[in-house]
């Protein structure tokens, strides 16, 4: 009875194993993809990270310093370069104001005086905010992308470290199936007869 338990959780496990082999390989190959789409998509770009002067404050210095002068070609420079450069000139540009804001001023300039300098200023910050917002919703894209092919790139690891315990586990226990098996049929377990 005790070898029959031992072989069918062993033979769970095997099955468990096997599983988590085909998840890591799965989760390999879904890590190896998205980073390269990444890579791929920005490097198209032809973006070079800041460098020297263009980094204007120490807040962008210290943001991306690491990257000066690279191409950008990982989600994580993406993010950097969205958040601490365009985001800042898009603020300095506006005075802290999003593009809705501009946009609505602008909307509501041009009915009252469509053909006044200040409304035209407005559209052209208008167009600039809105080109500034793509492109960081763009860039941020590839960031989160960027860390989902590291999520899965740790899921993997994971799931491969859990087929080999796994493995290990139902070895052990097929092992012992078979010990047990031998201690139950050797002479010293048979009770003597009288």
């Amino acid at each position: 009875m005790r070898s029959t338990l031992d072989k069918l959780i062993s033979g769970t496990g095997l099955v468990v194993a096997a599983v988590l082999l085909v998840a890591g390989g799965l989760l390999t190959w879904a890590s190896s993809f998205a980073n390269q789409n990444v890579h791929d998509q920005l490097a198209q770009q032809h973006i070079t990270m800041p460098a020297g002067d263009a980094l204007s404050t120490p807040e962008m210095k210290a943001a991306l310093g690491q990257y000066a002068g690279q191409p950008m070609t990982t989600g994580a420079q993406a993010k950097a370069y969205a958040d601490h450069y365009i985001q800042v000139h898009m603020n300095e540009a506006s005075g802290g104001k999003t593009y809705s804001e501009v946009s609505g001023e602008y909307m509501a300039a041009s009915k009252s005086a469509p053909d006044a300098a200040e409304t035209q200023q407005l559209g052209q910050l208008r167009q600039t905010l809105f080109m500034g917002t793509t492109l960081r919703g763009m860039l941020l894209n590839a960031y989160a992308f960027g860390t989902i092919a590291t999520i899965a790139m740790y899921a993997a690891i994971a799931a491969f470290v859990g087929a080999a315990l796994m493995l290990l586990l139902s070895l052990l226990g097929l092992r012992h199936a078979k010990k047990t098996v031998v201690e139950v049929h050797s002479p010293a377990a048979v009770p003597a007869t009288v």
